[in-house]
């Protein structure tokens, strides 16, 4: 069985996508793992690191994303006949072994999800609706990663900043979450608001299903040098002094212009640069991960 490991961070920009196809990358391309990356958020960053926009704009026009599979299960219709094999894109890149699940630009409807949750609160009136909440939450993500899961060694998935439907039913299906930041003070922010909500969310779900999933370490992302260096490091030592040591990956990703090159170019930096530095850095994170998840 997989091991299903969510990306999140509760502030955009510190590098969640980053360091999520390129730790994919990695473990497909230089550690033979089987991977799949699953995009969580409605920016489809993950996506358009992994294919191009042409390409996503093909799939999307025959409801080959993620969109689909949600909506067969906040909204079952009988005349659905895709399935995530359907739907799964093998060998991205041309890297043997790292598949994506492609996500889309709108991935569900919040009003359909509401008038579905409150038909549920209706037919089971002794529960609530917020048991019904409950239960989407902790089964939506879960139902389309079940029929798969023993394919892969690993599922990643590409949470949205903040604390939606998506991240919380990622982190409900999930074993573990990395934390990606920057060494800067709103993204410690994030951090610490993420560790809270996980608590509660954990909290909700103790009495029908318990979750459990647990942090795999934080990921410090584009740590710049030189005049930078001495801010940088106070506010990683804001983090040491909350977390315990193993809680911080010791590999740091450092500032690559490379690592932005490779976004316009569709592809993981690891794969279209793999002798940059930043890349280096990913294939060192990439050996402290497999130590982490022990697999």
């Amino acid at each position: 069985m997989a091991t299903v490991i969510s990306t999140v961070n509760m502030k955009g920009g510190v590098g969640k996508t980053t360091l999520t196809v390129n730790l994919a990358t990695c473990l497909a391309k230089f550690q033979q793992k089987r991977v799949l990356v699953l995009d969580l958020d409605a920016q489809i960053s993950a996506t358009l690191s992994l294919m191009s926009p042409h390409e996503f704009a093909q799939l999307r026009r025959k409801k080959r994303t993620l969109s689909y599979l949600l909506e067969a299960i906040i909204k079952p219709n009988p005349y659905n006949k895709l399935t995530i094999d359907d739907i799964i894109v093998p060998s991205v890149c041309e890297i043997k072994g790292l598949d994506l699940l492609p996500g889309d630009i709108e991935l569900y409807d919040e009003y359909v999800v509401s008038e579905t949750l409150h038909h549920q609160a209706i037919l089971q009136e002794d529960l609530g609706f917020d048991h019904a909440w409950n239960n989407l939450e902790r089964i939506l993500i879960q139902k389309i990663i079940d029929p798969i899961q023993d394919r892969y060694d690993y599922i990643i998935m590409d949470c949205a900043p903040g604390y939606n439907l998506l991240t919380r039913s990622g982190l409900c299906s999930s074993h573990f979450y990395l934390l990606p930041a920057r060494p800067e003070p709103l993204s410690i922010v994030g951090i610490q608001l993420l560790e809270r909500r996980i608590v509660k969310l954990k909290a909700s779900h103790q009495e029908t299903d318990p979750i459990n999933p647990g942090l795999l370490g934080i990921v410090f992302i584009l740590s710049g040098g030189g005049l930078l260096s001495r801010y940088y490091n106070q506010v990683m030592r804001r983090v040491q002094q909350d977390f315990q040591a193993h809680q911080i990956f010791a590999n740091a990703i450092p500032m690559d212009v490379n690592v932005a090159k490779a976004v316009d170019m569709f592809v993981p930096a690891v794969a279209a640069m793999p002798s940059s530095s930043g890349s280096k850095a990913f294939m060192k994170l990439t050996e402290e991960f497999l130590m982490k998840a022990k697999k």
